[in-house]
């Protein structure tokens, strides 16, 4: 039974960040998007929004409420889920940066991620399962030999066939490398699959007529760890409609997106899942994983980002309508009429803290995709090589920022959002306590955030000799330098000046140890690390806005009706440049203080 939409989202700033910010129109109307323009792009983001709103918002609460079910072996969703697949697909949503030749429609990949976060926000659980059937199309698409292409791309990017990635087993968790499921080669070129796989989304429902899993699997002669995982494309179904040896165990009931399947799969239970190797050379599974994981990481931010941005837009709502208690300026008079809660400092505290970091977290996300898209504007013109490495270069660093950061503040903003709410927040009858349940899940899967944090000082650090990072750097340096004597932001851009000299030098304090025998003191402080430099990146994208808001608002008159959202930039940026960017040099003092308490604490000391 559908429910209410609660689903909110902010158009008026995604067009800011498109078109205000980061430029997209520079690459429209031309290769890779000749049939493209700035005109076409805002009437998908507005006809996108209203059909998340109309087709999947009513459901995520009664989803939520009726979750998944096991029935002899057979996952059933919840009502409705199997009419907005449906929709879906009909609707042509998940094929906006698909090529041409694969159905597509070729746009950007900034504006299909757009339209991720009002997917992913008006019904989380629900598009879990079209968002892994795109990635494991995609990574089929990048890897797959023609006749695997032909074979499965197709009914999976129509919505006949949905799609998962198995990688997780009982006894690994995190530790793909210990991987045991066996994949033995047959006469006929195909792999016998055997093994468990735990916590797979999607990995059973009755939507679809088959299921395309992509699993990591070891063949018997494999070098140990990572470097001897293969990974194989196993259906469900066969392409003779017989089953395939794949059995649901289990599904788990769970905190939050309880209407996403996740379940425990059981491959050659009776030694007869058959399965083809991706691509033509075993043991390159995590390579190609990888390319999986990488945008499946992306998404897991964009899916902070769409419940945090909900969960303030709706607690701004409520603070507007929500009458309680006397203006603090008349704390004395017992008889002054209630206000609205957002009269309220503390409460006005709180909306602009989640404001500011809703509207940085999605900056960063968008500069992100765009890096993606200019990198492939170039590669698709031949343009210059050092651009290109650039741009990827980039992309790789912010990569483990947006799902880290972007999950880690998805369950604070959330939990901010229950506050201001009060104890209405705490009830069903308003959407920010299923945002909460929901949300605390994205720290954990696709990596859960240390994994993400070990790979920026472990790898991302050092990519390219550390060119990466030192062109971050640069490119902060060069706003600071530009802007430090801002009539406006002069001073929150010295904080930013100031954090990020903190950060270069906690970066340096890594090096040292990993040369100076101190490895153990790296993964100590690395989640810190991250933080700082996420941290950093959002208060430079957010001083970035209020610039070019600053110099938007001398052009408009004091009744315009752009003026308050150039304001709100300009506000939420100082917000977090005097209230958050201060933090990082703070927690830099932290790494260089070497701290081994953690470490040196017996564990029998942790409890008696």
């Amino acid at each position: 039974m559908a429910n209410q939409n609660y689903y909110k989202a902010n158009l008026r700033d995604l067009q800011f960040l498109l078109f205000e910010q980061f430029k997209l129109d520079e690459l429209l109307g031309k290769e890779p998007y000749p049939n493209w323009g700035k005109d076409e792009v805002v009437a998908v983001l507005e006809e996108a929004y209203g059909w998340a709103q109309k087709h999947m918002g009513p459901y995520n609460r009664s989803g939520d409420d009726e979750g998944c079910r096991l029935d002899n072996g057979q996952v059933r969703v919840p009502s409705g889920f199997k009419e907005i697949w449906k929709a879906l697909f009909a609707a042509g949503w998940r094929t906006l940066a698909v090529e041409t030749q694969h159905g597509g429609q070729a746009g950007p990949f900034t504006l299909a991620m757009m339209v991720e976060e009002f997917m992913c926000g008006s019904n989380t659980a629900f598009n879990m399962y079209p968002a892994l059937t795109q990635g494991a199309a995609d990574v089929i698409l990048a890897f797959g030999t023609p006749h695997e292409i032909e074979s499965y791309v197709p009914n999976m990017l129509n919505g006949k066939w949905a799609g998962t990635m198995c990688l997780t087993e009982p006894h690994a968790g995190s530790d793909v490398g210990s991987s045991n499921t066996q994949a033995i080669k047959r006469p006929d070129g195909q792999y016998t699959i055997k093994g468990t796989k735990i916590f797979i989304s999607g990995g059973d429902q009755d939507m679809t007529d088959n299921i395309i899993h992509m699993v990591l699997a070891r063949t018997p002669d494999a070098p140990p760890g990572t470097k001897g995982l293969s990974l194989f494309i196993v259906p469900k179904v066969r392409s003779d409609g017989t089953p395939n040896d794949v059995t649901c165990a289990g599904i788990e009931h769970k905190m939050g997106i309880r209407a996403s399947s996740t379940a425990q799969l059981v491959f050659g239970d009776n030694d007869s899942c058959i399965g083809e190797l991706l691509g033509e050379v075993e043991n390159k599974g995590m390579s190609q994983m990888f390319h999986l994981m990488n945008y499946a990481r992306i998404g897991v931010g964009l899916q902070g980002l769409a419940l945090a941005s909900s969960a303030y837009l709706n607690a701004l709502e409520y603070a507007k309508d929500r009458k309680q208690g006397s203006s603090i300026k008349q704390w004395k008079d017992a008889t002054a009429p209630r206000v609205p809660i957002i009269e309220h400092p503390d409460v006005r505290r709180m909306l602009l803290d989640m404001k500011s970091r809703v509207e940085g977290i999605r900056a960063l996300a968008v500069k992100l995709t765009m890096h993606i898209d200019r990198q492939a504007a170039l590669e698709k013109t031949g343009g210059d090589k050092t651009q290109i490495e650039y741009h990827q270069g980039q992309v790789d660093l912010l990569v483990p920022l947006i799902k880290a950061y972007g999950s880690d503040q998805a369950f604070s903003i959330c939990a901010t959002a229950i506050q201001v709410y009060g104890g209405a927040g705490y009830l069903k009858d308003w959407p920010v306590e299923q945002y909460a349940r929901d949300s605390k899940i994205f720290s954990i899967y696709e990596g859960t955030n240390h994994i993400q944090a070990m790979d920026l000082v472990g790898r991302k650090l050092m990519q390219r000799g550390g060119a990466n990072v030192q062109q971050f750097g640069k490119d902060v340096g060069a706003f600071v330098a530009a802007n430090k004597e801002h009539a406006t932001l002069a001073d929150a851009v010295a904080v930013l000046g100031g954090a990020m000299e903190a950060l270069t030098a906690s970066g340096g304090k890594f090096m040292q140890w990993f040369g100076g025998g101190k490895m153990e003191m790296v993964p100590t402080v690395a989640n810190r690390f991250l933080e700082m430099m996420s941290e950093t990146t959002v208060g430079w994208l957010l001083l970035e806005q209020a610039v070019i808001a600053e110099a938007a608002l001398g052009k408009l008159g004091p009744d315009h009706h752009d003026r308050a959202f150039y304001e709100g930039k300009r506000f939420a940026a100082q917000y977090f440049a005097y209230n958050v960017l201060p933090g990082v040099a703070a927690k830099a003092q932290l790494i260089a203080r070497e701290d081994r308490t953690a470490l040196d604490i017996p564990v029998a000391a942790f409890a008696p």
